[in-house]
């Protein structure tokens, strides 16, 4: 079987080297003439762990190429998925789909008889039936059948999510589109992945709701933080207890700055604009969002609050500016959110990332970007530890604070003690954690 692969982005590449993985011909298309370019000398234009074997391993086996030919390699699919952005719109939070809809234009005029066209971008619901009203309006003749295919991949773990899902939630309306899946993901039969069969529309809701609902676990957890603050509790023993509750589970119950990446800003909103457009209010999606945003100017002002009443003109140590370890997306990052706040008030800005200071770059002006964290830590008033990657987990505190100007350090992940942070001569502290 040929597959096909339109974008490669995120998804679309981590999909279509997998897909690779899995044994079938995968070819992947994109506008983008400079990372097609990029791709076939073997370069990965995103960081995730162990996607570069895997790519190089299969571009030498044959098996996966890269284009930008359209029509060419539509022409020969049997399998076309629609891996393009979705981005929040504008003014109402819906999804923009413009280039899903572009996509399908194309394919209609290229696709041969019998292909099965997939939708793996985050698309609210109605699309697939929209995708194929398009295509039916473009080719008329065109024999094709219609399926959605969700992604819940997660940055930093994405091939194992890829290779050892939960479970694949597929949408069809045709038993060629259901066999076509069936024999994408026959890899997976053998580990006895749950294999989810829906109709169009209760797809495109399953990825969506399950975004929202993992979204509304950070925002609760964040919110009893607060509580733990004002009362002296302590929110890790709090998520532990409640999170050995079957019902509940653990995951997604760490308090920290708010979410931020390419998935739960732009789902929830998605979400929300779509129960509103639908006159079937999402109100605690709604009030999720709401708290997000409000979360991350909140670790912003704790930093200030500590730097005392005449914040300006002193430094702030930044580590972490993606959104998560093990990636080097900053899209919607706490930090993006955090440094202008700082900025605003005179305050330099001093930071590093073992990742994403390039992608962050272009979007902070003014920052001081740094070679590692004790060089970031020079001179600094404060310290604020964004992202918990793994070289911040066991920092040398004794020279951390000799480098330091002051002694403030404002732990959002939680990462270190505070009894040991306090003897080590910090000002100390943390989330949730009287």
């Amino acid at each position: 079987m040929k597959v096909v692969m339109i974008g490669t982005g995120y998804v679309g590449l981590v999909s279509g080297v997998c897909f690779s993985e899995f044994g079938f011909d995968v070819t992947c298309v994109d506008v983008d003439q400079s990372k097609i370019d990029t791709l076939n000398k073997g370069e990965v234009p995103i960081f995730e762990p162990g996607l570069d074997t895997l790519l190089d391993r299969n571009t030498k086996a044959g098996r996966l190429t890269f284009t930008t030919n359209f029509d060419e390699a539509v022409s020969q699919a049997d399998a076309i998925f629609i891996a393009v952005g979705t981005p929040s719109r504008r003014g109402d939070g819906e999804a923009d789909l413009q280039y899903v809809w572009a996509a399908a234009r194309q394919i209609a005029n290229a696709a041969k008889p019998g292909v099965v066209i997939v939708t793996k971008s985050t698309v609210v619901v109605g699309t697939n039936r929209k995708v194929a009203e398009i295509i039916r309006e473009e080719n008329p003749d065109l024999d094709f059948s219609i399926a959605s295919n969700p992604e819940f991949l997660r940055e930093g773990s994405a091939l194992e999510d890829f290779m050892r899902p939960d479970r694949v939630v597929v949408g069809v309306e045709d038993k060629r589109a259901e066999e076509v899946m069936r024999n994408l993901y026959r890899p997976l039969f053998l580990r006895e992945t749950p294999i989810v069969f829906t109709g169009l529309e209760d797809a495109e809701l399953i990825k969506y709701a399950a975004n929202a609902f993992l979204a509304v676990k950070i925002s609760f957890i964040n919110e009893v933080a607060n509580l733990c603050e004002q009362v002296g509790g302590n929110v890790q023993q709090v998520a532990s207890a409640i999170g050995l509750d079957k019902r509940i589970g653990g995951k997604f119950l760490h308090a920290g700055p708010g979410f931020g990446g390419s998935c739960f800003p732009k789902d929830t909103r998605a979400f929300a604009a779509t129960g509103e457009k639908f006159g079937a209010p999402q109100r605690l999606v709604e009030a999720v969002i709401e708290v997000n945003e409000s979360r991350k100017a909140n670790m912003a002002e704790r930093v200030l609050a500590k730097l005392g009443p005449d914040p300006k003109g002193k430094t702030v140590c930044i580590l972490g500016v993606a959104f998560k370890p093990n990636t080097d997306d900053v899209r919607e990052s706490p930090t993006l959110a955090i440094i202008p706040i700082l900025q605003e008030a005179g305050v330099i800005v001093r930071a590093h990332d073992p990742e994403g200071m390039d992608q962050a770059k272009p979007q902070l002006d003014n920052v001081i970007w740094c070679s590692d964290a004790y060089d970031a830590a020079e001179g600094a008033d404060a310290l604020a530890l964004v992202t918990e990657w793994n070289e911040y987990r066991a920092l040398d505190m004794n020279r951390l604070h000799d480098a330091m100007n002051g002694d403030v350090v404002v732990d959002m992940r939680n990462v270190y003690q505070p009894d040991n942070m306090r003897a080590k001569g910090f000002d100390y502290s943390s989330i949730g954690r009287a």
